[in-house]
């Protein structure tokens, strides 16, 4: 069982930074690879970026490559998104979900465990 909370969301202007956490309870956080998914208003449920469980490899969706970096800190049990020159469509709630899949993937069924999420809002 894996336990996810989010936290680092907010309200930022067009062109500025957040940076999102995921904090795991646990102790096999590191045999999951992470996924950061978003949902806006009246939109379904989009990928934004995952990590291995090593945190060697990471994927991206096309939208937000060059401009979000996903990591993680084993140690710590933590997972990040940092989002940079965010746009206003990047407004959505953010959650962080734990898979066993064995490759990266993009596919919201294909992980096991969800946290709740956390707001960002990007105002113009």
């Amino acid at each position: 069982q894996v336990q996810l909370v989010e936290s680092g969301g907010g309200l930022v202007q067009a062109g500025g930074s957040l940076r999102l956490s995921c904090a795991a309870s646990g102790r096999t956080f590191s045999r999951y690879s992470m996924n950061w998914f978003r949902q806006a208003p009246g939109k379904e449920r989009e990928f934004v970026a995952a990590i291995n469980w090593s945190g060697v490899s990471t994927y991206y969706a096309d939208s937000v490559k060059g401009r979000f970096t996903v990591s993680r800190d084993n140690a710590k049990n933590t997972v990040y998104l940092q989002m940079n020159n965010l746009k206003p469509e990047d407004t959505a709630v953010y959650t962080c979900a734990a898979s066993s899949y064995y490759f990266l993937h993009r596919t919201p069924g294909l992980s096991d465990y969800w946290g709740r999420g956390t707001q960002v809002t990007v105002s113009s």
